[in-house]
C-alpha cells in the first residue's frame, strides 16, 4: 500500500534560502543547470562507491550517466541520473529541511543588505534551490537503489512555502528533477543553449552528460554525450589547455572567477598519486566565518572513485583556501574518515600537497609579483596562521610574508623579511617591528621616534593576527625579531651615557609622577624611544600588546591586569609643566593625561573615558 500524499511546510530557513536565491541570482540564472548536474554527479559518485561493497545496487544498469532533456510543448527541463537515489526520509532531510550548518551559515552571511553572490550557492550546499530562479514549479521523482520499485518518492513544490510528498511506483533507480519553466524563460527550451551551458560549466564532470539527438530541430528518444566526461587530472599536462584547467576549476570550486594559479603533479613509486591544486583569486565565502570548522574544497579520489571531501585530512588549516583533487592509487576503497586520520600513506600525500602549494606561492612571489599581490591581499592573513601551526615549514612561510614599513610605500604590505635584512645597517642585529590595530596607529606611534631618528627601519604590523603570529616567529635567518615597544632600545656607549645622565637629572620628576599616578603604573622611566612626544608605554618582552589584550577582553576572555611602565620625555613642554605645577590636583590631571595619551597611542582601553574627557577639559580651560 502506497502512503497517502501529504503536504508539508518548508522549514523557516529553507523559505529564507528560497527567497534569497530566487530574488538575488537573476543575473546568473543559468547556474541552475550547473548545480543540478553537480548534485546528479554526486549521486552517481555515491552509487559507484556503495557498489564496491554491494554490487547488486548497480546491477542491470551499471553505466552511470546524467540525462538533460527538454520539452517545448510542456515547457519543462528534466535532469535525470541513475545514481544512488533517495528514500522518503532523505528527500525530506535533503530538500525540505536544513540538513547542514553550512546552509545556516549561508543565511547568516546573506542577512542584512548584502546581495547573494552566485559563487556562494554551491559552496553552501543550497544549489538545488537555484532551480526556482527559472521554474515556477519543481518536481522530483526518485528511488533509492536498494529500495523496491513501489517505494519511489515524488516531491513537488512551487517554492512558496509548502511542498507535497507522495509515494509512487518508480521502475528506475536514481533521481529526476523536472523544472516547469516560468513564462519568460524560453531560452532554456533550446537544445543548443542547454548543450552550450553543459560544456561551459560541466564539461569535466566525470560521468557522461547526455542530451537528446535532434532531428528536424526536434529532440528524439536517442541520446548522445555532450561533455568530455573524463577525469581531467588523469590526462597528461601536455594535453590540457589553460582553458580546460580554468573550466574544471569553476565547476570544482563553484566559482565564476578564474583561478589565480594551479599546480598539477603525478607522483610515481612506492606510492602513486596525482594532485591538481588551485589557488582561488578571491577568498571562498566561508574562509573566515566558520571555515575552520567544516572545511571543504579538496576532493579525495581513489583509483578515480570519489571517496569524500578530505580537505581536513589533506591540508592544514592555514591552507584551507586551496581547491582541488587528490587521486591516490594505493589506498583501500573502503577507507573511512577515521582510518584516514591514522593512515601513514595519507601523511605522505598531505606533506606533498603542502609542498606543492608552498612551491606554487613561492613561484608567484618570484615570477609574477602582480598575481602574488592579489594572492597576498586575499590570503596573507590566513597564511600567517601557518607560522604557529606548521613548525616544519615556518621558515618557508615567513619568507612569503609581506609587511608595511617605515621605509615602504605608504600602507602597501610589500616588504619581505629578506628585503628588510638586505637594508639593515652595519652592526644592526635585530629585525624591528611594531604591532597595532591599524596602519595609522602603527605608523604614528611615539615608540618609533628614536628608531626614525637613527634611520632604523621598522616593520608596521597592523593585522589582528600579527601580535599572535609574532609569538611563534622569534627569529628569521639568524636575526631576532624585536618589538620597538618591548624591552630596551639599542644604545651605543654615548647614548647610554646620555640616558644615565637624563635619568639622574629627572629623579625628582620620576618620583613625583609615580606618586601622582599611584597604582595605575608599575614604573615611570626616562625614555630612550621618544624624541618628539611627551610619553609612551613600554612593555616587558613577554607582555601582550594592549590592543590585542583589549580585543581579547571584548571577546569575553579574562585577561590578567598588568600595570604599565610609563616612559617620559623630560625635554617636552607638557612634562615640564607637570614638573613645575605646584597645585597637586592640576599636577595629577597633567600626569594622568600623560599616561592616558600613552595608553591611547598603544591601543589600550581607557578605564574611564568620561573622566578622561572631563580631565582634558579642565586642563584646556587652564
Amino acid at each position: 500500500m502506497n502512503a497517502p500524499a501529504e503536504t508539508r511546510k518548508f522549514e523557516a530557513e529553507v523559505a529564507q534560502v528560497l527567497h534569497l536565491v530566487t530574488h538575488s541570482l537573476y543575473s546568473h540564472k543559468e547556474i541552475f543547470l550547473r548545480e543540478l548536474i553537480s548534485n546528479a554527479s554526486d549521486a552517481c559518485d555515491k552509487l559507484r562507491f556503495e557498489s564496491i561493497a554491494n554490487p547488486a545496487l548497480s546491477a542491470g544498469d551499471s553505466e552511470l550517466h546524467i540525462d538533460v532533456s527538454w520539452d517545448e510543448t510542456a515547457r519543462t527541463i528534466t535532469v535525470r541520473d541513475n545514481g544512488i537515489g533517495m528514500s522518503r526520509d532523505e528527500v525530506v532531510a535533503n530538500i525540505g529541511t536544513i540538513a547542514s550548518s553550512g546552509t545556516k551559515r549561508f543565511l547568516e552571511a546573506m542577512s542584512g543588505e548584502q546581495k547573494a553572490d552566485a559563487r556562494l550557492i554551491g559552496q553552501f550546499g543550497v544549489g538545488f534551490y537555484s532551480a526556482f530562479v527559472v521554474a515556477d514549479k519543481v518536481t522530483v521523482i526518485t528511488r533509492r537503489a536498494d529500495a523496491p520499485e513501489g517505494e519511489g518518492v515524488k516531491w513537488e513544490s512551487d517554492g512558496k512555502g509548502e511542498y507535497s510528498l507522495e509515494q509512487v511506483d518508480q521502475p528506475q533507480r536514481g533521481t529526476a528533477v523536472i523544472l516547469h519553466l516560468k513564462a519568460d524563460e524560453d531560452e532554456f527550451l533550446k537544445g543548443w543553449q542547454l548543450k552550450s551551458l553543459i560544456r561551459k560549466y560541466s564539461d569535466h564532470v566525470a560521468f557522461p552528460i547526455r542530451t537528446p539527438v535532434e532531428k528536424d530541430g526536434k529532440p528524439t528518444d536517442a541520446f548522445e554525450s555532450t561533455n568530455a566526461a573524463s577525469a581531467l587530472w588523469t590526462k597528461p599536462k601536455s594535453e590540457i589547455s589553460d582553458e580546460d584547467y580554468q573550466s574544471f576549476y569553476k565547476s570544482l570550486g563553484h566559482d565564476f572567477n578564474d583561478a589565480l594559479a594551479w599546480t598539477h603533479n603525478r607522483v610515481e613509486g612506492s606510492q602513486s598519486f596525482t594532485t591538481l591544486l588551485y589557488l582561488p583569486e578571491q577568498p571562498p565565502f566561508d574562509l573566515m566565518m566558520g571555515g575552520r570548522d567544516e572545511r571543504k574544497g579538496l576532493k579525495l579520489y581513489i583509483k578515480r572513485v570519489f571517496i569524500m571531501d578530505a580537505a581536513e585530512e589533506l591540508l592544514p588549516n592555514y591552507l584551507r583556501f586551496v581547491r582541488g583533487v587528490v587521486d591516490a592509487d594505493d589506498l583501500p576503497l573502503n577507507v573511512s574518515r577515521e582510518i584516514l586520520q591514522q593512515n601513514r600513506q595519507l601523511d605522505r600525500i598531505k606533506g606533498a600537497c603542502v609542498k606543492r602549494v608552498l612551491d606554487l606561492i613561492e613561484k608567484l612571489a618570484r615570477d609574477e609579483p602582480e598575481k602574488f599581490a592579489t594572492f597576498y591581499k586575499a590570503f596573507g592573513n590566513t597564511l600567517k596562521e601557518g607560522i604557529s601551526e606548521d613548525a616544519n615549514n615556518r621558515e618557508r612561510i615567513a619568507k612569503l610574508l609581506r609587511f608595511a614599513s617605515t621605509k615602504g610605500e605608504g600602507t602597501a604590505q610589500n616588504v619581505s623579511l629578506d628585503d628588510y635584512i638586505g637594508r639593515m645597517a652595519v652592526g644592526q642585529d635585530a629585525i624591528w617591528y611594531i604591532t597595532a590595530d591599524s596602519y595609522a596607529a602603527a605608523a604614528g606611534s611615539p615608540q618609533l621616534e628614536a628608531f626614525k631618528a637613527k634611520g632604523i627601519e621598522v616593520l608596521l604590523m597592523s593585522d589582528r593576527i600579527d601580535e599572535w603570529m609574532i609569538g611563534s616567529l622569534s627569529e628569521y635567518e639568524g636575526k631576532k625579531l624585536k618589538s620597538v615597544a618591548k624591552g630596551d632600545v639599542p644604545l651605543d656607549e654615548a647614548d647610554k651615557q646620555k640616558q644615565e645622565e637624563a635619568t639622574k637629572a629627572a629623579e625628582p620628576l620620576l618620583k613625583k609622577l609615580k606618586e601622582l599616578l599611584g597604582d595605575r603604573v608599575g614604573e615611570v622611566k626616562v625614555s630612550a624611544r621618544l624624541t618628539d612626544s611627551p610619553s609612551c608605554l613600554a612593555l616587558s618582552d613577554y607582555e601582550m600588546a594592549p590592543h590585542l589584550a583589549r580585543l581579547l577582553r571584548e571577546a569575553g576572555q579574562a585577561m590578567p591586569e598588568s600595570k604599565p611602565t610609563l616612559e617620559i620625555n623630560p625635554a617636552h613642554a607638557l612634562v615640564k609643566r607637570v614638573e613645575a605645577e605646584a597645585d597637586e590636583a592640576k599636577a595629577r590631571d597633567l600626569a594622568t593625561l600623560l599616561l592616558e595619551q600613552a595608553e591611547i597611542a598603544a591601543g589600550a582601553q581607557l578605564p574611564d573615558p568620561a573622566a578622561f574627557v572631563q580631565r582634558m577639559n579642565r586642563v584646556l580651560l587652564g
